[in-house]
């Protein structure tokens, strides 16, 4: 019974794209994120929830039959303007050459690899709600333009509906847990409509919005293209580029918690979309979309089991 509801089908109605994030200065951020904080937050994960059905695993090793790519711009460069002059590539399936999206064998194992040339992503047929998901990935050796010599960018997006390429003709809507390096479990929404809050402080060492989610912080709402787009991770808990990593990705309706390496270092709550009326509604299920954004990077060990309560973050000393 768990399963059947953990996997159910469901559509949620499409939603409008979004617009490229304002940059906002460190005393804007200040404003909404409160004074910046003295110390940073030794962050720690306490009752782990026990699944309450049986695991799945969303990547048999062979295929990549249940997984549905799409790719946007063939110049990615083209991605987040207002007019690109262009149509995005569309629906593509996963193959072993020349594909943007593959089964191959890493490190002895079998993996996702994305090659991330050009921006997109995969997404799983499931639509999930109330669960924990762990997966671990690894960056390539590849970057691409207009990506190169930036920091390797990626995500697990989560909560995802709407129409293929809705937003930037690349993605659909979603909460994003954010992989990039320096910044891996960043929480990002992704759509116009989306809409999420978090606990926050005013960090001026970060690129705008400058917002470091902080346990007993100032409560935010994330509007994207306003100086709440997006909410750093608490602390960088990534490995080194070459070195396998682990996320845990905890939701419970629209809540979710996310696990770098076994290091906390957000938490989402009031996961929402915005009706046409202008109210707010929860977001409690949806899909996940493993990106592709200018770097290549492998995906293994995917595996998802429902959950009836979340994990507590807790500070440290």
């Amino acid at each position: 019974m768990r399963r059947n509801r953990l996997l159910s089908l469901v559509s949620l109605a499409a939603l409008a794209p979004v617009a490229v994030p304002a940059q906002g200065a460190p005393e804007q951020a200040q404003t909404t994120g409160g004074e910046p904080a003295a110390t940073p937050q030794r962050l720690v994960l306490t009752d782990l929830p026990r699944a309450t059905g049986t695991r799945v695993t969303l990547f048999d090793g062979r295929t990549l039959n249940d997984w549905r790519g799409w790719l946007g711009y063939a110049d990615p460069a083209l991605t987040y303007r207002a007019d690109p002059g262009a149509r995005p590539i569309g629906a593509v399936r996963g193959g072993s050459d020349g594909a943007d999206f593959a089964v191959r064998r890493i490190d002895g194992a079998p993996a996702i690899w994305i090659r991330g040339r050009t921006w997109g992503s995969l997404v799983h047929r499931a639509d999930l709600r109330d669960y924990h998901l762990r997966l671990q990935y690894r960056w390539g050796d590849r970057t691409w333009a207009p990506r190169i010599g930036q920091p390797r960018n990626n995500g697990l997006l989560y909560h995802t509906h709407g129409s293929p390429g809705e937003v930037f003709g690349t993605w659909r809507p979603s909460m994003e847990f954010e992989i990039m390096q320096g910044s891996t479990g960043m929480a990002v929404v992704v759509g116009g409509k989306m809409r999420g809050r978090a606990s926050v402080t005013t960090d001026p060492s970060l690129i705008a919005p400058h917002l470091r989610f902080r346990v007993g912080g100032r409560r935010i709402d994330m509007v994207n293209n306003t100086p709440t787009w997006n909410v750093e991770a608490a602390t960088d808990a990534e490995r080194p580029a070459g070195q396998w990593n682990t996320l845990d990705l905890y939701v419970l309706g629209d809540r979710a918690i996310h696990v770098v390496n076994g290091v906390p270092v957000a938490e989402i709550t009031d996961i929402a979309t915005i009706a046409p009326d202008g109210s707010r509604r929860p977001l409690t299920h949806g899909h996940i979309q493993l990106q592709s954004e200018g770097a290549e990077t492998w995906f293994r060990a995917i595996t998802v089991e429902p959950i009836d309560a979340l994990p507590r973050i807790v500070v440290k000393g």
